[in-house]
């Protein structure tokens, strides 16, 4: 897939399904289940393929490395030819990024593109830059990678937006900041990238102000809402988008309250309690326990009326 052809697929509902855990193990039967899911739920019109990213919502920075490997390639074989696969890659230790991506290349069905996840510990715009042209550079080169970067520092506006423009391997920003950076990020990269939102699937307004696809933690649920969210904003009909954002929105409102402790375990609470046979959500997460009680009682609400969206 060249670039201009990702890039249109991008332009889409990017589903981010969480990772089923039994204990501190990953069910990789549940989590192929989940994929096919995804896979055979696709309402996107137009023929469009179904994008799928393991990424934030999935819990990757508790991976080990093997295990990463394990589950880009039971994904890659779940989808084959017939999605779009992104791999979240936690850059710290940049070293170790590399070598995810060296051996994610090599899979029999590597990813399409990689999303740079958000970077821990100190660091300097300036730094980000030059750094990321680097590994940009090498990898883009040695192992045709294309990357999206996860946007999460104001401060880094110039950077990335630099970044995007100078560098042919990074070929868009996922925003995870606000609706205010959305402008500033469209005008600066241009045509050298996309901007994508990053902040679920309340994403009408970025898509007035210039944003292209969303990404989605309840798409492995209520995949149906995510890609009517998106078909409608690809027609210029933001009134159904916002009236499917209303229906979704207090599930969503659980995931992000309180600094998101919910993001991803609401999304197990909400698959569990659903009822649903077709997906698996696991029994918990690294540092990520069962919602409370009152929590799961809020959850069962928010998806009382939701299930013609599965």
């Amino acid at each position: 897939m060249d670039n201009s052809a990702l890039l249109d697929a991008l332009d889409s509902v990017t589903a981010i399904p969480v990772i089923p855990f039994d204990g501190d193990r990953i069910d990789y039967a549940g989590h192929a289940k989940n994929i096919d899911y995804l896979m055979q739920s696709n309402y996107l019109e137009g023929n469009r393929k179904r994008v799928i990213a393991i990424a934030g919502t999935s819990l990757i920075h508790h991976l080990r490395t093997e295990d990463q490997i394990r589950l880009m390639e039971v994904t890659g074989s779940q989808i084959d030819g017939d999605g779009v696969l992104i791999s979240g890659i936690v850059p710290n230790p940049i070293g170790t990024a590399g070598q995810l991506i060296e051996a994610q290349s090599n899979l029999p069905r590597p990813p399409d593109a990689y999303l740079l996840m958000p970077l821990s510990g100190v660091s300097s715009p300036a730094g980000v830059y030059e750094q990321y042209m680097k590994f940009g550079e090498q990898y883009g080169e040695s192992c045709g990678a294309r990357f999206l970067y996860y946007f999460k520092q104001k401060r880094e506006l110039e950077a990335v937006i630099r970044l995007v423009n100078d560098s042919p391997h990074f070929i868009g920003v996922k925003v995870g900041t606000d609706e205010a950076d959305v402008k500033p990020l469209v005008a600066g990269v241009g045509d050298s990238g996309m901007v994508i939102w990053g902040i679920g699937d309340r994403c009408t307004r970025a898509a007035e102000l210039g944003a292209k696809g969303h990404t989605s933690g309840i798409a492995v649920v209520f995949a149906r809402a995510s890609d009517e969210i998106n078909n409608a904003q690809r027609r210029g009909d933001y009134e159904t988008s916002r009236k499917i954002e209303s229906d979704i929105f207090a599930l969503e409102e659980i995931r992000f309250m309180k600094e998101r402790i919910y993001n991803y375990s609401a999304v197990v609470e909400a698959m569990i309690l659903s009822g649903f046979d077709d997906i698996e959500g696991g029994k918990a997460g690294p540092f990520n326990p069962r919602v409370p009680p009152e929590i799961a009682e809020q959850v069962k609400e928010a998806i009382r009326d939701l299930k013609h969206y599965h």
